[in-house]
């Protein structure tokens, strides 16, 4: 970690990225410790960051206002001992300072939380998904993580998908990418597997549809939907999400989603 007097020594812009650096490599290290624990030395470093950040005449107003008021907010803590109200409070002002350094905020920005398993949580084989040329890491990246969330055997992507590894599918997975099995295949290989189905548009409502089990679900391109050539693999048939609005049109990992929940649902209703 940097020596306090080496940041201080640091002017401008460059402090101000530093301190975002610095203030994520520290909460990174925290979110590893399991239960979650800051010791006393952390703590009076960001205190002193903030600090030098508020004191200094070349800092910005709204830098200076940021550190001041996070500073008030560690006043209210009780000796430091609150480490979920440390962390909350130093997330929030880690994020104002990246703002104001001029960088855009995004979901591949964030810092994975550790969370236990839910007890009521089951995993079950036979649930699968074929991604048919999703060009997003994002999406793929979200994907993943509600694949795993929902207890899902396997992710296949066609040889046109975005690579999982891509930093912001990587980002967007939450650390799930390593725990689910995952290949690439060719469209073809649907010919030999039973209990195919597409989620489009055109399909049978969610409440009325008869998920298979085991089962393989087919999620189209975010521009095109599902090709004509998958669709003629889904001998299950194909499932769509109703919708009201006058957009009518669901992010494809969004979509996933509510039709991954449902195809568990039903799943844990014939158990």
């Amino acid at each position: 970690m940097m020596d306090i007097s080496h940041f201080e020594n640091l002017h401008g812009r460059a402090r101000l990225r530093k301190a975002v650096l610095l203030l994520e490599r520290l909460e990174r290290e925290w979110r590893k410790t399991d239960p979650l624990f800051i010791s006393l030395e952390d703590i009076v470093f960001v205190r002193q960051i903030a600090q030098i950040l508020a004191d200094s005449k070349e800092t910005p107003l709204e830098c200076v206002k940021a550190a001041s008021e996070f500073l008030s907010i560690l006043s209210g803590l009780s000796d430091g001992l609150d480490h979920s109200g440390f962390l909350q409070a130093e997330n929030r002002f880690r994020h104002r300072l990246i703002v104001i350094s001029g960088q855009s905020v995004a979901d591949w920005d964030f810092i994975a939380v550790p969370r236990p398993s839910s007890s009521h949580t089951i995993k079950r084989a036979g649930m699968r998904v074929f991604l048919e040329d999703l060009r997003s890491p994002f999406n793929i990246g979200s994907i993943f993580r509600t694949a795993e969330a929902l207890g899902f055997e396997e992710i296949i992507l066609s040889p046109e998908c975005a690579d999982p590894m891509h930093p912001r599918a990587i980002r967007s997975s939450m650390g799930t990418i390593e725990r689910m099995q995952w290949r690439r295949a060719e469209l073809s290989e649907l010919d030999c597997v039973k209990g195919v189905f597409a989620l489009e548009v055109g399909g049978i409502p969610l409440n009325k549809f008869s998920f298979p089990f085991p089962g393989l679900m087919v999620l189209g391109s975010e521009e095109l939907g599902v090709s004509n050539k998958a669709l003629q693999y889904c001998s299950a048939g194909c499932v769509e999400i109703p919708l009201v609005g006058t957009k009518a049109s669901l992010n494809v990992a969004t979509a996933f989603g509510i039709a991954g929940y449902s195809w568990y649902y039903s799943r844990n209703l014939q158990a």
